[in-house]
């Protein structure tokens, strides 16, 4: 008795410190099941948050010693003051300075001052409160008057006392279009599925260019489309999205060569494009149904390296552009470093000498040229990634870009920025019914106090990136502003455990830069996804996701969830299966080739998805959507145009469904046993253009949004 005593109590304390780390070990999964995160993979997340802990005799001294820690932290490291309101400001200080008027000083991002006196929140007295021996007193301080939006420092003195954090003034809500009535529509679409005559085996930023003209001529209001990040494409090898090398520079896979100036006049460039070896090899990545990054990557990359060359060998307005680039950009500098060293080393700097891996690069760690190569992409990479842009403002159709969760632990903004991120832990996701044993997504984590101790910097200039090309934006799991779901090294998903954050900070910076930059945020918020996270979401006029196939019922008479007004709204998403992959029920088989599904579930799943249907075409047919004709092709057709007389204040059409496209572009969960991230789609842009059928299908959809309201 006295030993499950013991135990009882270890446990207790051992939740209680995870609570001082603001780490929730207790927390229910996708199925709404109560699970507890085991003894050992609460320790490893402990010790990684700072906790001073090894074995759990020493619980008790790591508990006394956070608990006096958060007392002794006289100011949080990060503060958000919202537009119209006070700014107030928790101190814990030594009781000795209860009643201690408090001076502030705030130093605006101008360069200008505010300063006066705080004020103590009228008619609540000070909290005092013995701490291992000392005594220490909670004050909430009001700092009255307007302070203007920006990213500013504040410092407070009392007495001989002197207290600094970073403070954010901020809007209360992100930016919104003016006229919020317009029901808007738009088309999505991977850029490396899209193809034209012109284009190299893969989709570039031309051919994104191209479809942005194509929904700009159908008055279309947004492109959407995958990350656009650079990654890994030769050793090591990665090509997924939402694993990108960094979050702060463009993959130059999708660079149009043929549109770079220098073509034009570089005649050896030329002649090595119009080389039977090269042309032969271009028109076999061209002719494939799946891209070949490691091809298309290295023919573009042999005709990209001659032109720099060429560039380099002579003097021209063009070659003090670039070299202005580079001079101006001291981060792209140490990035294109880093994958010159990448490539001499041909594997991740986390098998580098220590000096190496530890952030210190000299220029004889890496091959000059490559560097250049590295330099010269990215700057062209701005020019057309700006120039589309541009393009797509002044056609008013916005490009609606995806900003991922994580970062390729392999990758530069984890070696460069290592101390904000958690190399012992990896992001994912517990069980639910899709994964029933979670999700370890690979990458790690960012630490919740180290990004708050540094103002956030990194992650602000990660959205500014993406920002400065898009008119909407995509949060790619909003829950994450929230908390973060983290699988230790060595445990399995089901093991893993919550960590939270402090998700006014984020909030406050998404409505400064939205309002910055003119983007409309849409945030990821489907899954488990708890209310509050939603409710955070509407407070702050961030658009939520609502997804037809996630929302159809086998009731005829409800078929069909209501869909909110304050959502984007669409069919299906790149993890799920296209409106024809599920109509055929095609998941479902892929689910049992994968042994996601047994016999028994797989009957299961084909009786209800048949019910769905027929409930469905009940429903669309009763309401005068859909006449007698119940083919795939007709169904598809009256379910968005159902879709586009709702209220939803964005709709997005998944390309690929307009011709009945079966296979999905991801399948979530699985690497080598599906070609994930590389399927181009059945018909070029020149194709796309001349269907009358699918032109027809946009213009419907385009009437209907335009008579809500």
């Amino acid at each position: 008795m006295g030993g499950q005593t013991a135990g009882m109590t270890e446990t207790k304390l051992l939740h209680d410190l995870a609570r001082l780390y603001n780490v929730q070990s207790v927390y229910r999964d996708g199925f709404g099941r109560l699970r507890e995160a085991p003894l050992d993979a609460i320790l490893p997340v402990l010790r990684s948050l700072g906790a001073p802990i090894e074995t759990v005799n020493d619980l008790p001294s790591a508990w006394r010693q956070r608990r006096q820690a958060l007392w002794r932290r006289s100011i949080e490291p990060v503060l958000a003051a919202w537009q119209g309101n006070p700014l107030k400001v928790k101190v814990r200080l030594p009781s000795r300075l209860a009643e201690t008027k408090a001076k502030y000083q705030i130093v605006l991002e101008t360069g200008e001052r505010l300063e006066g006196e705080c004020h103590d929140e009228p008619g609540v007295k000070p909290q005092t409160r013995r701490v291992e021996g000392a005594r220490y007193v909670a004050r909430r301080l009001f700092v009255h008057g307007s302070i203007p939006l920006g990213y500013h420092r504040l410092h407070l003195q009392l007495d001989e006392l002197r207290l600094e954090s970073y403070l954010f003034s901020a809007p209360r809500e992100t930016y919104a279009p003016a006229d919020s009535s317009v029901k808007r529509w738009g088309l999505f679409c991977p850029v490396y599925a899209l193809w034209s005559a012109r284009s190299w085996g893969a989709g570039d930023f031309s051919d994104l260019a191209a479809l942005v003209d194509f929904v700009g001529e159908q008055k279309g209001d947004a492109v959407a489309t995958l990350p656009m990040l650079a990654s890994f494409l030769d050793e090591p090898f990665d090509p997924s999205p939402y694993a990108p090398v960094s979050r702060l520079f463009w993959n130059e896979f999708f660079l149009d060569v043929s549109a770079i100036p220098e073509l034009t006049q570089c005649a050896a460039a030329r002649a090595l494009c119009d080389a039977t070896d090269f042309h032969n090899a271009l028109a076999s990545a061209r002719s494939a149904n799946l891209v070949d990054y490691r091809k298309v990557m290295n023919l573009k990359r042999r005709v990209l390296e001659v032109l720099l060359r060429f560039l380099l060998a002579q003097t021209s307005e063009r070659r003090e552009s670039f070299e202005k680039f580079v001079a101006t950009h001291p981060r792209v500098r140490d990035y294109a470093a880093v994958r010159a060293k990448v490539e001499r080393e041909r594997k991740s700097w986390l098998h580098w000498q220590p000096a190496r891996r530890d952030g210190a690069l000299t220029p004889n760690d890496y091959d000059e040229t490559a560097k250049q190569y590295h330099l010269y992409v990215q700057w062209q990479c701005g020019e057309q990634i700006h120039k589309l842009h541009e393009q797509a403002r002044t056609r008013g159709t916005a490009l609606y870009l995806d900003f991922p969760l994580g970062v390729n632990r392999d990758g530069y903004d984890v070696w460069r920025e290592r101390d904000l991120f958690v190399l012992s832990a990896n992001g994912g996701a517990p069980p639910d019914s899709l994964f029933i044993k979670g999700q370890n997504w690979g990458f790690p984590p960012l630490h919740p106090e180290k990004i708050r101790q540094q103002g956030y910097r990194y992650y602000i200039d990660c959205l500014r990136h993406h920002m400065a090309c898009s008119g909407m934006l995509r949060i790619d799991h909003v829950m994450g502003l929230h908390r973060t779901f983290w699988v230790p090294d060595g445990f399995s998903a089901a093991d893993g455990l919550y960590i939270h954050h402090r998700e006014a900070e984020f909030y406050a910076i998404f409505n400064l830069e939205t309002h910055r930059h003119r983007v409309q945020i849409v945030g990821e918020n489907l899954g488990t996804v708890p209310v509050y996270v939603n409710e955070a979401m509407a407070q702050h006029k961030i658009l939520g996701m609502h997804v037809g196939q996630f929302g159809l019922n086998a009731n005829a008479q409800a078929a069909l969830d209501p869909v909110p007004p304050c959502t984007v709204a669409s069919l299906n998403t790149h993890d799920t299966p296209t409106f024809m992959g599920f109509w055929s029920g095609a998941d479902i088989e892929d689910r049992v080739a994968l042994g996601l599904l047994d016999d028994s579930q797989a009957r299961d799943e084909r009786k209800y998805r048949a019910a769905q249907k027929n409930a469905l075409i009940r429903f669309l047919h009763s309401r005068g959507w859909l006449n007698e004709d119940a083919s795939a092709d007709a169904v598809l057709r009256a379910w968005l145009a159902f879709l586009a007389r709702q209220d939803a204040e964005f709709m997005l059409i998944n390309l690929e469904d307009l011709w009945l496209e079966p296979a999905p572009q991801n399948v979530p969960g699985t690497g080598h046993e599906r070609p994930n991230w590389r399927r181009k789609a059945r018909f070029s842009m020149e194709e796309i253009r001349a269907m009358s059928a699918l032109v027809e299908t946009l213009n419907t959809i385009r009437d209907k949004r335009g008579r809500i309201g």
